[in-house]
C-alpha cells in the first residue's frame, strides 16, 4: 500500500517510515510502546529539519520547542518485520509561545492505524528553561506549516 493513499486523521502529513526492528519487540512479542514514543520524536523532528528549524538553528537562537504534555493512544499491534509509516501535523498554536502537533503510526500492508498521538510544545531559551516568545524564525518556519483546526482536545 502507498503512503499517500493510506487513511490520515488530517491533510498532507510530513511522513517518515520505518520497520520494526527484532530489538524493538518486548516481552509480549509485539512493539514495545517506547518505539512508538521514538518515531513521534523522529517524525517530529524530521518535519522540524525540512522546515529549516534544526538542533543548530535552535541553539544559535537559543530557542526551542520543549514537549509540555504528550499522550499516546495504542490502537493495535506491530510485529518484527512490519513496515509503519509516522505522519505528524502541527494543528494548532498561538504564534507567541505554544503548538500542538498530531501523530499517527500506520501499518502500510494493510492500512490498519496503530497508534494515534499528541503533543503540547511552549517555546524556552534553551540557557534558562524559561518560556518564551516565539522567535520570528520559528514563526517564518512553522507557521506555513500550521493546519489551524483551533482543537482544544490533545488527542480524539
Amino acid at each position: 500500500m502507498n503512503p499517500d493513499s493510506l487513511s490520515w486523521d488530517y491533510p498532507a502529513p510530513f511522513t517518515q517510515r520505518s520497520i520494526v526492528l527484532p530489538e524493538d519487540i518486548d516481552g509480549l512479542e509485539h512493539t514495545n510502546n517506547t518505539v512508538y514514543v521514538k518515531w513521534c520524536e523522529q517524525v517530529a523532528w524530521a518535519h522540524s529539519v525540512s522546515l529549516g528549524l534544526d538542533l543548530d538553528t535552535y541553539r544559535s537562537l537559543d530557542r526551542a520547542m520543549a514537549i509540555t504534555h504528550s499522550e499516546y493512544h495504542y490502537l493495535q499491534a506491530s510485529r518484527a518485520g512490519d513496515e509503519v509509516v509516522a505522519g505528524t501535523w502541527i494543528v494548532s498554536w498561538d504564534n507567541k509561545l505554544t503548538m500542538q502537533r498530531r501523530f499517527q503510526v500506520t501499518r502500510i500492508s494493510d492500512g490498519a492505524c496503530l497508534l494515534r498521538a499528541g503533543m503540547r510544545f511552549a517555546c524556552i531559551e534553551i540557557s534558562s528553561g524559561k518560556p518564551r516568545r516565539l522567535p520570528k524564525e520559528f514563526v517564518t518556519g512553522y507557521g506555513p506549516a500550521v493546519l489551524n483546526l483551533n482543537e482544544n482536545a490533545l488527542v480524539s
